[in-house]
């Protein structure tokens, strides 16, 4: 898997957009600006929507926050697509259609059955790797964490422990 301090690779996947539009996304196109970039296994199950419904619950917060928000999985965007109109409902941000696997291979989260792990990056506006989570397949993952961690990390400072915005930072001895 990708690490901290690591530059992302840069690929290019066809997404499904809020607008109901299908187009090509490059991450190079995010350099410059905070991207978080998750993973989720496959479409059509179980644990994924309630993740990806949290994150486009909390889309708006990443945006105010400046950053950008993606969501890839091995299935198409076609498939997105299908999934949002017949069961996943509206999503506020691009899903990212990985059928090449490219995307997975490159940030090294794909399994050995050829789906992604459940994983998170934060990456800088300069395409640096600052925070990475992963968890097993059957294990959801907390959209409020993943912004409070953006935060954390925007505001480059000492952060205690579930520290939160607004809260006094740690002061260097």
């Amino acid at each position: 898997m990708i690490s901290i301090g690591q530059t992302i690779p840069d690929s290019t996947c066809a997404a499904y957009l809020p607008d109901g539009r299908i187009e090509p996304i490059s991450l190079d196109q995010y350099h410059g600006k905070w991207l978080v970039l998750f993973f989720w296994p496959l479409d059509f199950t179980f644990v994924c929507p309630t993740e990806i419904r949290a994150y486009s619950d909390l889309s708006h917060d990443f945006d105010v926050s400046g950053a950008v928000l993606l969501g890839a999985s091995v299935d198409s965007a076609h498939a997105h697509r299908a999934w949002v109109r017949h069961g996943l409902g509206a999503v506020r941000f691009p899903l990212l259609g990985d059928v090449s696997r490219t995307l997975a291979q490159g940030f090294d989260v794909l399994t050995e059955s050829g789906v992604a792990v459940r994983a998170i990056f934060i990456v800088s506006p300069e395409g640096r790797v600052m925070s990475v989570a992963a968890n097993d397949l059957n294990v959801g993952r907390s959209a409020r964490e993943t912004l409070r961690l953006l935060h954390a990390l925007q505001s480059g400072a000492l952060t205690a422990c579930e520290w939160q915005p607004g809260q006094s930072f740690i002061a260097a001895a």
